[in-house]
């Protein structure tokens, strides 16, 4: 049987969202451009590879982290990652990419480590602000870095360049919706904390919209996505302060959400940024204090820099802090303009063709 020549681009990622979403718009793209399309990852990160093209072959690799499991299980670490590079060699000779591309977690240790070892081009793209550890390792081992939150901190000595982070289709569907200012008339507030929601936003948020004069409160329309275990109160919590609100634990329309908003209250998770500059909508951003590296502070940093956002660290929010905020973009309709238009002129709507020209230029250099 003829060898099939067809470029082949393996993309490895780990087992979250915000590595697998990214992925997974390269992907389309170079399937849409002709190339075959493998994913590497482990158990729990094929769990996220639903969304990807049928034509996307999903390898399963050995992997493993410090991170979880008991003394047993970390003396197994070493042992597990060292059989799911020597597998990753294996497959990789039998059938060898054009280029490998990492997305970063443990997941992507036998990939990228195969790649170093058999001389393949190799590029890592690094979702947020400050760099995972896997990312970290191999940075100076990769020919190119591409950063999806600028400025990311990056080793010295590592040429970063910004390509930003690739958005769902339904996203750019949207980008640079038109923004309707706050007025004397119903405004939506979109509260998104991660697919569960976020427990502190359903401390905070219910309060201090109630803590909002009566006539505001009247035009508010909140739609808040809450963990399920915190639900009732949530609803209660709006019922009782006379406020319009759905919520769910999850919305899977959050991109018509957020073009039809006038104010969206979010986590600063490297996609939920992305997805709130692309679109252009004034935000509040509450960073997750317990992510590794304080990354999702980093992540916020740009857009807040840029004029569209407004950053609220944990140990400073409270009703009261909320409320002062809110009120500080809901009652200024010029200056919520402002933070729309600032937002969009940091989104970067063509990611995913930044990183396609990076991947078909290493492709280049290989021939």
């Amino acid at each position: 049987m003829a060898k099939d020549t067809t470029p082949l681009l393996l993309i490895a990622a780990g087992g979250t969202g915000g590595h697998m979403f990214p992925a997974q718009a390269l992907a389309e793209a170079m399937v849409r451009r002709g190339w075959r399309v493998k994913l590497s990852t482990d158990a729990r990160g094929a769990r996220y590879a639903g969304g990807f093209p049928h034509v996307v072959t999903v390898e399963q690799i050995a992997s493993a982290t410090f991170a979880r499991g008991g003394a047993l299980g970390k003396i197994a670490v070493p042992f597990k990652i060292a059989g799911g590079v020597a597998s990753a060699i294996g497959r990789n000779l039998s059938d060898k990419p054009s280029v490998v591309v990492g997305f970063g977690g443990y997941p992507t240790i036998p990939a990228l480590s195969s790649a170093v070892f058999l001389g393949i081009p190799r590029a890592i793209h690094e979702q947020n602000g400050i760099m995972g550890k896997v990312n970290r390792v191999f940075a100076k081992k990769v020919n190119r870095f591409a950063c999806g939150t600028w400025p990311t901190d990056v080793p010295e000595g590592v040429q970063a360049e910004h390509t930003g982070n690739p958005v769902r289709a339904a996203v750019l569907e949207r980008a640079g919706a038109a923004y309707i200012p706050p007025g004397d008339y119903p405004m939506s507030v979109l509260v998104i904390g991660g697919s569960q929601g976020a427990r502190i936003l359903s401390d905070t948020v219910p309060a201090a919209l109630a803590s909002l004069p009566e006539a505001a409160r009247a035009n508010l329309r909140v739609a808040h996505q809450a963990r399920p275990e915190d639900l009732d109160r949530v609803v209660a919590a709006y019922e009782a302060a006379g406020i319009a609100a759905e919520v769910e634990p999850f919305f899977r329309d959050v991109p018509r959400r957020l073009s039809e908003c006038q104010l969206v209250i979010s986590r600063a998770g490297a996609s939920s940024v992305a997805d709130i500059s692309i679109i252009g909508r004034p935000a509040i951003l509450i960073p997750y204090a317990a992510a590794a590296g304080d990354h999702q502070t980093a992540n916020a940093r740009g857009l807040a820099q840029a004029g569209g956002a407004i950053v609220i660290p944990e140990s400073q929010l409270s009703p009261q802090s909320l409320a002062e905020q809110i009120s500080l973009v809901l009652d200024n309709p010029h200056g919520a303009l402002q933070m729309s238009r600032a937002a969009l002129s940091y989104g970067v709507p063509d990611a995913t063709e930044r990183l396609v020209a990076l991947v078909e230029d290493l492709a280049g250099k290989n021939k």
